[in-house]
């Protein structure tokens, strides 16, 4: 009974929630850090994304259940092994759905759409957007944007035009990292059959697309902190400093993709290398100390 609650948490891939932190961003800059409910809201809306993201997980893992059967890590998933059964894992993902509507529902009307939006937009990426080049990055980054919609306008923050850039720039990067490190894996062993956009890439169309997406994320983190909007509402223009921390993990992100084959798995990527999380780390410190000193 309990190795199979634990494949089914497995499934559920609570590992990845940490990406629902993309919907603190409009409270985190925003002005309302001390407003007790805006903060239940927050949470409840991290919550349903958190839920929503697992069953998607699960029914990826469902659709891919063959196909990942073929690849060297991805055959020890619950559903390709054989561990949870397609009922136990379907029940699972109705269940994490329901929660999900219930907690976005608390959270407001517009949170419901946002969430429902969110799960369309990976039942199209599951269905076929995964299988076109460009386009299943952008449905990716997507997912982190929705996430950031969510925690502004879904909670009547107004959020700030060079904020969603930063965001939007900022994912891509990231799925664009993802792509590449894939790319490279498969390409040296003549295979990509388990994700078969991947034939439609190539190393220096990855690069180039990576350094848009890095340049992007910079010019317009650096432009959100130098607007004369951001200053007024912050009364600080010293949030520019904080601009090297962010230079700094990305080009520590490029380095560990370049030289140490990381950049699949961003999440493990991001937290399992200390530079990287002390660069965060002091970036999200000095951010608050600035903002809300």
């Amino acid at each position: 009974m309990l190795g199979r609650v634990t494949q089914l948490i497995r499934l559920a891939r609570p590992t990845q929630w940490i990406k629902n932190g993309f919907v603190w961003v409009g409270w985190l800059f925003g002005t309302q850090v001390h407003d007790a409910l805006l903060f239940k809201l927050a949470l409840a809306t991290t919550i349903a994304f958190c839920l929503a993201s697992s069953a998607v997980y699960v029914f990826n893992d469902y659709m891919d259940r063959e196909r990942d059967r073929a690849h060297p890590i991805k055959r020890s998933r619950p559903l390709a092994s054989g561990a949870v059964s397609v009922p136990a894992a379907l029940t699972l993902a109705c269940l994490c759905l329901a929660g999900s509507f219930a907690a976005a529902w608390f959270a407001g009307p517009r949170v419901v759409i946002v969430a429902a939006l969110y799960l369309a937009m990976n039942l199209g990426y599951s269905l076929w957007m995964k299988h076109e080049p460009v386009l299943d990055v952008f449905c990716i980054a997507s997912g982190f944007m929705l996430r950031i919609i969510a925690g502004t306008w879904g909670l009547m923050i107004p959020p700030s035009g060079w904020l969603i850039l930063t965001g939007m720039f900022l994912t891509l990067f990231l799925g664009f990292a993802k792509r590449r490190a894939e790319w490279t894996e498969f390409s040296g062993k003549g295979s990509r059959s388990t994700r078969r956009v991947l034939a439609h890439y190539s190393q220096p169309l990855l690069d180039t697309f990576l350094a848009i997406t890095a340049t992007g994320t910079v010019l317009s983190y650096g432009l959100y902190t130098l607007d004369p909007k951001t200053i007024a509402l912050h009364h600080t223009d010293k949030l520019i400093y904080t601009l090297p921390f962010i230079l700094f993990g990305l080009f520590r992100y490029l380095h560990l993709l370049h030289n140490h084959n990381r950049g699949e798995n961003p999440t493990v990527d991001v937290f399992t290398d200390w530079q990287t999380v002390a660069s965060g780390a002091t970036f999200a410190l000095s951010a608050v100390w600035l903002l809300h000193r």
